[in-house]
């Protein structure tokens, strides 16, 4: 039996998982705290209320 045939396919897709959804989580938080920021004004120019950023 050769190496290629007796090793995991993907040994470490539950770490590439875990990075990938840290990162979404990151991602979508720095964007909540941008359009918190934001006046209401601004908030309406993009088509948001106050209530849809919370």
């Amino acid at each position: 039996m050769e190496f290629y045939e007796n090793r995991a396919k993907r040994p470490f897709i539950g770490f590439v998982l875990l990075w990938r959804g840290i990162k979404r989580w990151h991602l979508r938080r720095q964007t909540q705290r941008i359009l918190q920021g934001m006046s209401d004004e601004r908030l309406k120019d993009i088509g948001l209320r106050r209530g849809d950023v919370e």
